[in-house]
């Protein structure tokens, strides 16, 4: 049996009345000289309309470039970047910051990264993208005076400046949602909660209530990591050889027809156009990879220590 694969054109609605194309390119770890700039313009001219990165990943300026570099209209492309833990106390800053290394003149997603606040006293002038340690070496966290409520009520102002059409968040529980948009100064609904997602953390339960709240998931990790090992499960492989497709073309297809966003990832050419390629599963297919996390268990692969917040909970 074979599979006919088709490049996506297709976009979502976010709660904002615009749309996101349903597959992004991420840039996480494209950390070479010209890595972010090189995947980018290669996306572009594969027809990819979105891209995501983030301050922290130190490659805004690679991104922007391609994005200015790339001849397409800037509002043909959806662009996405995130706010670091060590900014929450001022989001419009760390905004404009954004804005100027990637060198345009809005985003259309600002996203925060954590509901995680780093403590600033240990950083160095204004050399903001790291992780502050504490007397202890751990991380530096805040949570005395701080609160990712209260970087929310600053970030719900940002559509109203004009530098991004929209805010969300991004590493978010469902209980860290309902905090936030319970909260006495909560305005505004995230417009995206963006986590990992793959077959082995369906995140099934977090699905069902972003999309009762009006919140579009985006899936970033979509293969399980870097060395994706979901790509050699047995039941993977197995569909993957009936359909005659790749496992990974597999897999994002099976994310796409969950109806979220998909952030794919790559800095080889060839990949990054065949990542954009899917095709619809039958229900058994589809039901087979969904339910593979109930027969291995579940795996989360970004699951950073940054105790006492109690991540993920």
């Amino acid at each position: 049996m074979t599979v006919t694969l088709k490049a996506s054109t297709a976009t979502l609605k976010l709660n904002t009345g615009a749309n996101i194309p349903e597959i992004s390119l991420g840039t996480w770890r494209s950390l070479g000289a010209t890595d972010g700039y090189d995947s980018v313009i290669a996306a572009l001219k594969a027809g990819y309309r979105h891209i995501d990165t983030a301050a922290i990943y130190g490659n805004e300026d690679q991104v922007g470039k391609a994005i200015r570099d790339s001849g397409i209209p800037r509002e043909e492309i959806f662009v996405t970047s995130k706010l670091w833990n060590t900014q929450q106390h001022n989001p419009a800053g760390a905004l404009k910051d954004t804005l100027s290394r990637l060198g345009l003149d809005y985003l259309d997603l600002y996203l925060m990264h954590w509901p995680v606040t780093f403590n600033t006293r240990n950083v160095k002038g204004t050399d903001f993208m790291v992780i502050p340690k504490n007397e202890n070496g751990k991380p530096d966290i805040e949570m005395d005076t701080w609160n990712f409520v209260k970087t929310w009520e600053l970030m719900q102002e940002l559509p109203a400046t004009g530098m991004t059409k929209a805010v969300g968040v991004s590493n978010f529980s469902i209980n860290n949602l309902k905090e936030l948009l319970t909260s006495p100064g909560n305005k505004l609904t995230p417009a995206a909660n963006q986590i990992e997602i793959h077959p082995l953390l369906p995140e099934h339960d977090l699905i069902k209530f972003c999309r009762e709240k009006g919140i579009m998931i985006e899936a970033y990790s979509p293969l399980g990591s870097i060395n994706a090992p979901i790509l050699k499960e047995p039941k993977i492989i197995e569909i993957s050889k009936k359909l005659d497709v790749p496992p990974a073309q597999l897999i994002i297809s099976w994310h796409v027809q969950r109806g979220y966003v998909v952030l794919v990832k790559s800095t080889h050419e060839e990949r990054i156009i065949a990542n954009r390629k899917v095709f619809t599963l039958s229900k058994e297919d589809f039901e087979a990879i969904k339910n593979l996390a109930k027969e291995k268990g579940t795996l989360r692969v970004v699951d950073p220590d940054w105790s006492p917040f109690p991540l993920f909970k």
